[in-house]
């Protein structure tokens, strides 16, 4: 099991919450009851909370750090679990997950199961990252199938997790009323020192760094050194960094 660090993941708040908010504003409706899954340290649930104040909002993550850290915000009902045990008494109006369906497998199984779950009239809407072709994701892999460490972390290295939009399209259509699945492909703008292996210690990284225990410092070395050549800084110190994300809108 991955170990999340609430701080390090904060680090890029501002530019993780973008794809949120761009989530959020295809939503219609008024709904009365909210799960988001996979609500990481809450920021984004209480988001939701925000936007339709009068709605029950949960927020279901498997990380006790980040869980404990969301239990900050009130009015806000915080669950433990694991999305693919995730259960409710009755379909809910809202279905959310923003970044995390990623980290489950069998999606042409959990997307189904997860829209079962919405109520006639009520919403399911996912982002997923898709950056898994891009140097920040592939040089993971890459490294980590090297004689140095394939012993180590050879078995943490798995297919992309995402698949091409017209999949879940296809998957999801005779389910909902209307879907929509679209791409989005963010330019943003770091700073600091190796801004890229600092944004993947937060997120696609973690579970090599779990694996490796001390040794966690050398890999990232090597990965924050190919990182600097497939992503230089700019004459002005800022590194752009290219991150492609999918987004679903199912309305039952």
């Amino acid at each position: 099991m991955t170990d999340w660090d609430p701080d390090q993941y904060l680090r890029f708040e501002d530019q993780r919450l973008r794809p949120a908010l761009d989530l959020i504003v295809h939503i219609d409706g008024s709904p009365a009851e909210i799960w988001d899954l996979g609500c990481g340290t809450g920021s984004i649930t209480a988001l939701l909370g925000e936007r339709w104040p009068t709605a029950a909002v949960h927020g279901l993550d498997s990380s006790p750090e980040m869980i404990d850290r969301a239990r900050r915000i009130a009015d806000i009902d915080w669950v433990l679990g694991d999305i693919a045990a995730w259960e409710v008494a009755a379909p809910v109006d809202l279905v959310f997950s923003n970044a995390a369906l990623h980290w489950l497998g069998e999606h042409e199984l959990l997307l189904p199961r997860l829209t079962a779950r919405v109520a006639t009239g009520g919403t399911l809407a996912v982002q997923m990252p898709r950056n898994f072709a891009a140097p920040s994701h592939a040089l993971l892999a890459e490294i980590a199938a090297t004689p140095r460490w394939i012993d180590r972390v050879g078995d943490v290295v798995r297919p992309p997790p995402v698949a091409e939009p017209a999949f879940y399209h296809d998957l999801l259509r005779a389910l909902f009323s209307s879907v929509e699945v679209w791409e989005t492909e963010y330019l943003h703008c770091l700073t600091g020192t190796d801004p890229v292996a600092e944004w993947a210690r937060g997120t696609a990284a973690r579970p090599f760094i779990d694996a490796l225990g001390d040794a966690a410092g050398e890999f990232m070395e090597e990965y924050s050194s190919r990182l600097r050549v497939a992503y230089p800084p700019r004459p002005d110190g800022t590194t752009l960094f290219a991150f492609k994300r999918l987004f679903i809108v199912g309305r039952r």
